[in-house]
């Protein structure tokens, strides 16, 4: 297997500041310098990325992004940020934040994949699935060595976060013999690899199992609020079919009820792309491969959905409805809940309305996506009327978080 890599990155953003200690305007900010480590205490020290600021007089709520870069993939960094002027003075730190440095792509399954039994002279197809974490464009290839070859899906292009490929790998074997090899995934300078095992066999030619999902609709694109799933379909063999398994690419694993008509119950998935695999055996352990995509996404229910213009009274429970659904969308791409200032029960104010939209920004940054437009891009309290248009805006972007 691959060694440690040191091709992991860090996405962070903070809001630049725009006054100095005493209270006057920050006129003349240079840079900021972005400190990392797996230590508790990463501010102050020797390890620090330099970012210049774009302005030297940042205007209220600027957000600023940087991606921290040849870290090591799986190792959690804390990270701070201090904000240097222009004749070198520097602000305390900022409060630590942590996270876990990814690849630039992910291979499911995950683990080891094995082929089975293959007769001498035939071959058998295992898939992978490649899927970009980061956005814009990624290229990659996919090697191995024989009795194992990669047939289609390499070299690859993605394009943008959440891009996939799908890589077919045969085994052919010549031998009566098992093989055991990696299939090396490289993409952005990372090397991630899969161990692949079959064994060649030496018995009459006989036809792999064929497996087929029905239900639920397949093999168009499948997207769904609620886990656990269930699946079925069939599977045939000649020489009969004696076991059907489930796998999920996000993990779990399972024996289906039923041979030559199975349902798998009880699938779970993770929030976001689950590659679905279902296997059939026929009795000298030639297999039979049927996959699909199931993709979970978050259902949100909100009071008086949709506020009516000049007809539905805004209301603090709607903003803390909205508070919710935003930081359980942040939580589930890796992000801190956010830390609201202010208290729905004081009343509607226009910092409500600035806070949802800064937290649900963050969450679309943190993806790759563009952030929402919004009427009213600037909320000023005590002189924008809070409409039932902001509500509307700020839940249609919730559920169409990517």
């Amino acid at each position: 297997m691959a060694g440690p890599s040191h091709a992991g990155v860090l996405d962070a953003s903070w809001i630049a500041p725009t006054t100095n200690t005493d209270g006057s305007p920050l006129t003349t900010l240079a840079f900021y310098r972005v400190y990392y480590s797996p230590g508790p205490t990463p501010c102050p020290g020797t390890a620090f990325f330099q970012v210049a600021s774009p302005t030297l007089s940042p205007e209220p709520n600027t957000t600023v992004s940087f991606r921290l870069t040849g870290l090591t993939i799986g190792t959690v960094y804390n990270v701070s940020v201090t904000a240097v002027d222009l004749i070198g003075h520097e602000s305390t730190c900022s409060p630590v934040a942590g996270a876990v440095a990814q690849g630039s792509v992910t291979v499911s399954p995950i683990g080891s994949a094995s082929f089975g039994s293959v007769n001498v002279g035939s071959f058998a197809d295992r898939t992978f699935t490649v899927q970009s974490t980061r956005a814009g464009a990624i290229s990659g290839a996919v090697s191995t060595v024989a009795p194992f070859s990669v047939v289609s899906g390499s070299p690859f292009t993605l394009s943008g976060a959440g891009a996939t490929q799908t890589v077919t790998v045969r085994f052919t074997p010549t031998t009566v013999a098992a093989a055991i090899v990696n299939v090396t995934f490289t993409a952005a300078g990372d090397d991630i690899s899969r161990l692949v095992t079959g064994v060649g066999i030496d018995l009459p030619v006989t036809t792999p199992p064929t497996v087929t999902i029905t239900s639920p609709r397949y093999p168009t694109p499948y997207t769904t609020s609620s886990s656990p799933i269930t699946l079925a379909g069939t599977a045939s063999a000649n020489l009969g079919v004696t076991q059907v398994t489930w796998s999920n690419s996000r993990g779990g694993s399972g024996t289906a009820e039923g041979t030559t008509k199975w349902t798998a119950s009880g699938i779970p998935l993770q929030l976001g792309l689950n590659v679905l695999t279902v296997t059939a055996r026929d009795t000298i352990g030639t297999i039979g491969i049927a996959t699909m995509t199931a993709t979970l996404t978050i259902a949100f229910t909100f009071t008086d959905d949709p506020l009516v213009a000049q007809g539905t009274i805004v209301r603090a429970a709607h903003f803390a409805e909205l508070r919710a659904a935003i930081d359980s969308v942040r939580t589930a791409r890796g992000l801190m809940p956010f830390a609201w200032t202010a208290a729905t029960s004081t009343g509607v104010l226009g910092v409500h309305v600035t806070e949802l939209r800064r937290a649900l920004n963050e969450a679309y940054q943190a993806v790759g996506g563009t952030a929402p437009t919004y009427t009213d891009p600037t909320v000023a309290s005590g002189l924008t009327v809070i409409k039932a248009v902001h509500l509307n805006e700020l839940r249609a972007a919730v559920r169409g978080l990517p």
